[in-house]
């Protein structure tokens, strides 16, 4: 049951990577904000709120096999977009990054044979297929419709009522 430490390690960066993530996204919903698309705004701290539920999901699954969850350094992320197309580029890649973590710990997990951890982490897998997929989906919309303001107006009211993040955004 005990999580073999090469895995525990690599999950507990994952952890740490999926808290980042949330203040990416935090800084993008701010961005977002202050550029006046406040749907795009409420997408994005939505978003942050989901990834910290990932932190929170791989951390119920250490701690349930009596492991001991130990939180890295997380960094502000140090950015700023000046357009819809800058703020979902940058979460698409982020996303891809995030994707390819998820995919050393398939093979670490495998490396160490720790089937206890393979549903957790097909998951995370299939996860990822999504975000990426509707992020990339944005911005081709926002490529499609260009610098056109009632274009992205429309783009940001279905985003806006797509979701709804647990925390307010302001």
């Amino acid at each position: 049951m005990k999580i073999p430490e090469k895995l525990l390690d690599s999950l507990n960066r994952q952890v740490t990577a999926e808290h980042h993530a949330a203040l990416i996204y935090t800084q993008l919903s701010y961005d977002l904000h202050h550029l006046s698309f406040g749907g795009m705004s409420t997408w994005m701290a939505a978003q942050a709120d989901e990834e910290r539920v990932h932190a929170g999901k791989i951390s119920d699954h250490i701690l349930a096999r009596g492991g001991r969850v130990q939180l890295g350094t997380v960094e502000s992320p140090g950015l700023s977009v000046s357009s819809p197309l800058d703020a979902f580029s940058y979460a698409l890649e982020h996303e891809r990054k995030v994707s390819e973590m998820i995919r050393d710990l398939a093979r670490i997990a495998e490396e160490v044979q720790d089937f206890d951890s393979r549903t957790l982490i097909n998951w995370f897998l299939n996860e990822q297929i999504e975000e990426e997929d509707s992020v990339s989906g944005i911005i081709d919309q926002l490529k499609l419709v260009g610098e056109d303001g009632s274009g992205l107006l429309r783009i940001d009211a279905r985003l806006g009522a797509e979701r709804t993040p647990a925390t307010p955004t302001q």
